[in-house]
């Protein structure tokens, strides 16, 4: 049996892909029962090819995919295995991927994963000790060999994961469509090599996304999220309830005509997720991935009235899926034949470029510490130097003294960046926003999906990334928010100074001018 990197790799692949959402309580109780006798049917289904098992959606306590995945593997079956950051540190996530890669189970979609929104005896504490960023590459550190001094030859054998993420892309603002799209391109930097995007019905933002993908250059397989809705699940998505699914108000109102129909909505339902199927074939996605709650013969209605849409008639479909909101921002053009993406970036983006216009105020405190860590905090800024003698000196001196100089440094930085003393600051890495305290994933490497209209799907507040691009915007540096070395804050760190860390080369800034260094001398010598 061929594997989903095999299939993907194959000319004009299209892969189909089933989501499973696991269950809570033991397999062998009804819940349980049917979701096995659902995968089995669908893992002998010859137009399925791969399974995909949810890690405790929409931050419910579930039954963990790993056991399924396990039996569906040992059957021969292909199978996606989510791993998400919000309930295992680090040390957690790699011991369970040494598990999976016992198991041959090779496939791996990394996520930050959805915030707890329950638990026993209340709500749960979130961990997101790190994000999807990290966590690729962490899986990818692991299949280049995990350096571990115990070992025969220095190093862990290394496993053969096959990686890949979600991305958001039908957003409102431009602060929130920009920044998820430059993640993208770090997850795929980090190691991702199969994107899904998140659920949402407007084929223009897919061609969008596809086009975007191309532009850059990025060596990554699409996958299209095709979702089976219902009237109730219509009405959740509507609400915000899910983060980062988007169901507009034109369909919302579709779902409840036709939902209020004799047979409940089905005939349009089925429809629609048939016309996104063909819509993402002829785009040239590499597939689709199908979700929602059904009975395994929908699957198979839903691929055949899919198959039935003839030659360039999925044009029309698409010109069809258009459920945009008012305000929405697209990158590209609209191309008037087929209502979708043209590849060309809009003149009011362009323009906005050029004035260096933002949609949110860049705070005078933003240009002050962008100032201040030109001039002293950057590995090349000229006073970098004199403040590594500083605390040089201040290393030797007595523990009362270190105090008295990180008391000045919180003073400073408590009531401008609401520091919460992290020691590994991630400040220069957010145009001066601390993840810590206002982002509930503490996302060190760019945004969640989960933001709603530009805001945190916790706090209800401005999320950090969105104000980030606005700020780096403003000078015109709007596509380096993400550039940089994957960030992996070092918990050790906590509670120490994160100016003596910098300045001494113990923080993840040291690290990741030391692998820049590295990198300009690699290709230094390449070219001699």
């Amino acid at each position: 049996m061929a594997t989903l990197r095999e299939r993907l790799a194959a000319p004009d692949a299209f892969v189909v892909a089933a989501e499973l959402v696991t269950s809570r309580g033991l397999l062998e109780q009804r819940g349980g029962r049917a979701l096995v006798e659902l995968a089995y049917r669908l893992a002998e289904n010859p137009r399925v090819d791969v399974l995909s098992l949810t890690d405790n959606p929409g931050g419910n306590p579930m039954v963990a995919p790993d056991m399924l995945a396990n039996q569906m593997r040992e059957a021969g079956h292909e199978v996606i295995l989510h791993f998400s950051c919000k309930d295992m540190n680090r040390n957690g996530l790699e011991s369970r991927a040494w598990k999976a890669a016992s198991a041959g189970l090779d496939n791996v979609l990394a996520l930050s994963g959805d915030y707890p929104v329950a638990g026993q005896s209340g709500t749960a504490a979130p961990v997101f000790d790190i994000d999807s960023v990290g966590l690729l590459q962490l899986l990818s550190d692991m299949n280049a060999g995990v350096q571990e001094a115990r070992a025969p030859d220095g190093r862990l054998a290394a496993t053969d994961f096959y990686l890949g993420c979600v991305v958001t892309n039908h957003k409102l603002h431009e602060r929130e469509v920009i920044p998820q799209y430059l993640k993208l391109e770090k997850k795929v930097r980090a190691g991702a090599r199969f994107v899904i995007n998140q659920v949402g019905f407007n084929a223009r933002k897919d061609s969008e996304l596809l086009l975007w993908t191309r532009a850059r250059g990025l060596r990554v397989a699409l996958i299209a999220n095709v979702y089976l809705l219902t009237r109730g699940v219509a009405r959740v998505f509507h609400s915000g309830r899910i983060p980062g699914v988007v169901v507009s108000d034109e369909l919302l109102a579709l779902a409840e005509r036709y939902g209020a129909g004799a047979d409940g909505g089905r005939e349009f339902f089925t429809d629609l997720a048939a016309r996104q199927v063909a819509v993402a074939r002829g785009l040239g996605f590499a597939g689709v991935y199908i979700g929602g709650h059904m009975p395994a013969e929908r699957y198979d209605e839903i691929l055949d009235r899919a198959a039935a849409i003839p030659g360039d008639q999925w044009r029309e479909a698409a010109a069809e899926i258009r459920f945009g909101r008012p305000g929405e921002f697209y990158l590209y053009g609209r191309d008037p034949e087929t209502s979708l993406s043209d590849g060309r970036p809009r003149e009011e983006y362009l323009a906005s470029q050029r004035r260096r216009r933002t949609e949110l105020k860049v705070p005078a405190s933003y240009r002050v510490s962008r100032a201040m860590h030109n001039a002293v905090f950057a590995q090349d800024a000229p006073l970098f130097a004199l403040g590594t003698r500083v605390y040089e000196r201040l290393e030797g001196s007595s523990k009362g003294v270190q105090r008295a100089a990180h008391l000045v440094e919180q003073a400073v930085k408590v009531p401008m960046f609401g520091c919460r003393d992290c020691g590994d600051c991630s400040l220069p890495d957010i145009a001066y926003v601390c993840p810590e305290g206002p982002c509930a994933k503490n996302q060190r490497n760019g945004p969640c999906g989960g933001t709603r209209d530009g805001l945190c799907e916790v706090y209800d507040s401005e999320c950090i990334w969105s104000q980030a691009y606005e700020r780096l915007k403003a000078f015109g540096e709007e596509d380096q928010l993400v550039r940089g070395p994957v960030v992996i804050k070092n918990n050790a760190l906590r509670g120490t100074s994160a100016w003596a860390n910098t300045f001494l080369g113990r923080d993840h800034n040291a690290k990741a001018a030391q692998e820049t260094t590295a990198g300009h001398a690699h290709s230094e010598s390449k070219e001699s």
